[in-house]
């Protein structure tokens, strides 16, 4: 990668996330820190806004706005393949949103390149036995309250069947053993739970936010899952 294609790179990692770090981007593209420096200046000095904020990282300033981002065809071909693992291991709201996306994807493509694309989707194909294949439709409003910070209510059936509502405050989704799985704070227990996913019957938004300001993280939670990551 020569250094037009890294700082056009690095751009796009900008356009990605809210602060990048040059450490972060210093170990994405395998160069050192000094050299991140001289790439953000470059950026600067060719018009290209970027702002700096201690010790979150560096960030494109808010109102401007860069030329869509061009996929290559290798990039694209790799998108159409995930639809059939979106397809597979998600559930009916995430195909909707995935398939939506995609098509905006394919929308930008040269001709050339949405033929290829199409011959990928026709050329890939899943066997997934049913009980891989959810029926709910609940993970994309879950993943809504995660990023807004609200509670969700949901009603449950745990492992005996037991059925009970509960309001959640979500940090997480997790896939293991085959399924999804929402981690939460749960009113009720008052601790974190995990909670699988297609046992919940009923999930409604009561526009309440969360109890607690600083929940931990997810990788915190993630060593009382019964299998090891």
């Amino acid at each position: 990668m020569n250094r037009m294609e890294r700082l056009i790179a690095i751009m796009t990692v900008l356009q990605s996330k809210k602060h990048v770090t040059a450490e972060h981007i210093a170990a994405r593209f395998d160069i050192s820190v000094r050299t991140v420096y001289r790439d953000i200046k470059a950026l600067g000095e060719s018009g290209i806004p970027v702002g700096f904020e201690a010790p979150k990282g560096y960030f494109i300033t808010q109102g401007y706005f860069l030329p869509p981002v061009s996929f290559t065809s290798e990039e694209a071909n790799a998108l159409v393949l995930l639809e059939s693992v979106a397809v597979g291991f998600t559930d009916k709201s995430i195909r909707k949103h995935y398939s939506s996306a995609l098509n905006k994807v394919k929308a930008g493509l040269r001709s050339t390149q949405k033929e290829n694309a199409e011959v990928v989707s026709e050329t890939v194909r899943m066997q997934l036995p049913e009980r891989l294949l959810p029926d709910y439709e609940y993970m994309s409003a879950i993943q809504q309250h995660i990023t807004d910070k609200k509670v969700l209510e949901i009603d449950y059936k745990n492992n005996k069947e037991e059925a009970s509502s509960r309001r959640v405050e979500p940090i997480g989704l997790i896939f293991y053993a085959f399924s999804w799985h929402m981690i939460g704070w749960c009113h009720l227990r008052k601790e974190y739970r995990d909670f699988k996913i297609s046992r919940i019957s009923h999930l409604r938004s009561p526009d309440l936010p969360f109890t607690i300001t600083a929940h931990i993280p997810l990788s915190e939670y993630m060593p009382q899952i019964p299998v090891a990551f």
